[in-house]
């Protein structure tokens, strides 16, 4: 296959890049800075400098012929506190690329246009709603920030189904990998012997691995009768509390000192609902496809996600 990606640089694009490239795949990974700068590419990989602003050019050449397209562009939104401006640099990231990489599919002849476009999204979709089971056909969120953004993001890569391309949206949670930031942050506490759940703990957190996220990519790239949302997470979401406990366990350090709600809110204000805004996501579409999940224990997860290097 050949397959243009945005955003293939982080971790998520990395292992996704290295996964094509090995099954002799041609991947073309599109950076904003020069395309020399890119290290450890694998081979049957090399990178193109895009520029999101201009939607003609080299880059967007890159996309003819594509039998697919992946949209992981965006910044993190761990990257400081959300501040009005903060808020906007996560959607209009998201959003422009999105658009720019709609608007270049948009300028190529029809024939020569990527079979498929996979643009990445979030189970924030989704908003807080407590205990309800969420899969693919459920309605959006309102109230949350992160919820707004992803209608937003998926919105905009919708804007290529017009053109005659199959638009998947991949609706991500909580991804366990090993370096996996919001992971490594999370298990930070327990590492110093201060770890516990947050919040009430009640919350539902939809995980997935890394080897999922790979896996589930490759059966939207491949697989053509896969549209429209695709949750990316495990079979079973759990409470925060079993998430910390099973931290606890994993780096076998003691889970006793809870994060109260109150004083999260005060600390980080609105970026708290990555902290307490659970989400009760079941990924229905992929196992309606078949697929059959590599890690769905979260146990092994975590193990191979935190555990000593094997």
């Amino acid at each position: 296959m050949k397959v243009v990606m945005a955003g293939g640089t982080g971790m998520i694009g990395t292992a996704l890049t290295r996964a094509l490239a090995g099954a002799g795949g041609e991947v073309i990974v599109l950076t904003r800075g020069p395309a020399g700068e890119v290290r450890g590419l694998p081979a049957g990989a090399r990178a193109v400098q895009w520029t999101p602003s201009s939607p003609g050019g080299p880059w967007a050449e890159a996309l003819a012929g594509a039998d697919g397209v992946v949209n992981l562009a965006g910044a993190s939104v761990g990257g400081g506190p959300w501040t009005d401006g903060r808020v906007r640099e996560i959607l209009d990231s998201r959003v422009r690329a999105t658009s720019a990489l709609v608007a270049a599919i948009g300028s190529l002849p029809a024939d020569t246009r990527p079979g498929a476009l996979l643009s990445a999204s979030g189970v924030d979709f989704y908003g807080e709603r407590g205990d309800e089971i969420l899969d693919e056909r459920s309605a959006p969120g309102d109230g949350a920030v992160l919820a707004g953004v992803c209608e937003r993001w998926e919105a905009a890569a919708r804007e290529a189904e017009p053109l005659g391309v199959r638009v998947v949206r991949l609706r991500t949670g909580l991804v366990l990998a090993r370096g996996a930031p919001a992971l490594r942050l999370m298990a930070l506490p327990f590492r110093l012997f201060a770890g516990g759940r947050t919040g009430s703990g009640r919350q539902w957190v939809s995980w997935v691995h890394l080897d999922d996220v790979v896996g589930l990519y490759g059966l939207a790239l491949q697989d053509s009768a896969v549209s429209g949302p695709l949750n990316v997470v495990a079979p079973g979401p759990v409470r925060q509390a079993d998430l910390a406990a099973e931290i606890g366990r994993t780096l076998r350090r003691p889970v006793w000192l809870p994060q109260p709600a109150p004083l999260l809110r005060l600390a980080l204000r609105r970026q708290a609902e990555l902290l307490l805004v659970g989400h009760r996501v079941v990924p229905a579409a992929a196992l309606a496809r078949g697929y059959a999940f590599r890690r769905p224990a979260l146990g092994e997860a975590l193990a191979d996600a935190l555990g000593p290097r094997r």
